[in-house]
């Protein structure tokens, strides 16, 4: 249930968020859109956006990172790791949980957008351990059937006008 006077913390698994809406549609997001939709006329204590750099100065990656951040994403930015035979790594799974477990005390209600189901653990310690209400927003078709499920509510992404906007 949104009541107005829930503080809330919105959480963006950006990676997640910028490839489902690029293979699911061809587009990208309209994250200020987001943000409002998300927030729903509630007090927004942060919101907290976590993103890869790849190697390289690339503008086209700063100039999204910059719109990010014009849009209300506080940016936690981690470099991509490459190891040893050419794997790639980009994961802020535990540092999108801890911020937001280390945020709880002072919120009602945590937004997480990711279809991920590696958060389950994450839903289910914020509602069960911690009494806060979960919500989960991400696209329906690419979202976890398990992360929809242990969310308090899933709000699907593609049903919210102008959050989606074609390329």
């Amino acid at each position: 249930m949104i009541y107005k006077n829930q503080r809330i913390g919105i959480f963006i698994d950006i990676q997640n968020l910028y490839h489902s809406a690029k293979n699911l549609y061809g587009a990208r997001v309209n994250y200020r859109e987001l943000i409002k939709e998300l927030v729903a006329g509630r007090p927004l204590i942060r919101t907290l956006g976590y993103v890869v750099k790849s190697e390289g100065e690339d503008s086209a990656e700063a100039s999204f990172f910059e719109a990010l951040t014009k849009a209300g994403v506080e940016l936690r930015v981690k470099d991509l790791q490459i190891f040893p035979g050419g794997i790639k790594k980009a994961d802020w799974d535990v540092g999108m949980a801890v911020d937001a477990i280390r945020m709880s005390s002072f919120l009602d209600a945590i937004v997480l957008v990711t279809g991920d189901g590696d958060f389950v653990p994450l839903v289910e310690y914020l509602k069960w351990g911690l009494g806060r209400e979960v919500e989960v927003a991400a696209f329906g078709r690419s979202a976890s059937a398990k992360l929809k499920e242990a969310a308090d509510f899933f709000i699907d992404l593609e049903k919210i006008p102008r959050v989606i906007l074609k390329k």
